[in-house]
């Protein structure tokens, strides 16, 4: 059965495009071309990602993405027309997994939604193998199994990457973990061409945790910081 993938961008070219494209790798797309159009569709349909432009009528790809994400857990790719680091940190904040830059190629865009969906069969079928334990660094607790996070016993609302990032760190503190090694473990990429996807997600997750907890070794990784 193949895999769902809702397009959402106002522009009929681009949206086609992307329709288009995707149908011919074997995915079924759905479209919408504004934001409560968008917003209906995923409640009715569920699907599998949302490939979702930022700038949309009726509102922005960024409450689609809130509202989504309050629905259900569902994968985003974010399109910002701005290489703009605040707009794609918002976009992560509100739940975006990954986001491209217009103009960007077709075939780069097939590989980020493969990835996503990738990445999202493997945290299923990690979560089956792995300790469903708790974490447990100072300030920092992390429950597993329910996918749970306070910092000096307040909640901490994390996306579900943000969570598996925090996990892969939290499994090695201390170590420094490189951005190659993250884009492997967390975005399942076989390749370092996302690494400022991992920088963006990690000033995200710092933005939420504390910038304290996160240590960045300059033109290495990072390092979840032990008390």
């Amino acid at each position: 059965m193949s895999q769902t993938v809702l397009v959402v961008e106002d522009e009929p070219t681009i949206n086609q495009a992307v329709t288009d494209r995707l149908a011919a790798e074997g995915f079924a797309v759905l479209q919408a071309y504004d934001g409560p159009t968008a917003v209906a569709m995923a409640a009715a349909e569920g699907p599998d990602l949302i490939v979702l432009d930022v700038m949309l009528p009726g509102f922005d790809g960024y409450e689609v993405c809130r509202q989504v994400q309050a629905d259900r857990p569902v994968p985003v790719l974010m399109l910002t027309a701005r290489d703009d680091e605040t707009d794609m940190l918002v976009g992560l904040g509100v739940g975006a997994d990954d986001y491209l830059t217009k103009p960007f190629s077709m075939r780069e865009l097939v590989a980020r939604v493969r990835a996503l969906l990738r990445r999202v069969e493997r945290a299923r079928e990690l979560a089956k193998h792995r300790p469903a334990g708790r974490i447990d660094l100072g300030p920092l607790v992390i429950e597993r199994a329910r996918r749970e996070v306070t910092v000096d016993g307040a909640a901490v609302h994390l996306t579900p990457t943000e969570f598996d990032l925090l996990v892969c760190l939290a499994e090695q503190p201390g170590a420094v973990l490189t951005r190659e090694h993250l884009l492997a473990e967390v975005w399942d990429w076989p390749d370092a061409a996302g690494t400022r996807t991992v920088d963006s997600h990690v000033k995200s997750l710092r933005s939420k945790i504390g910038a304290a907890l996160v240590r960045t070794v300059h033109g290495v990784g990072y390092a979840l910081e032990t008390p």
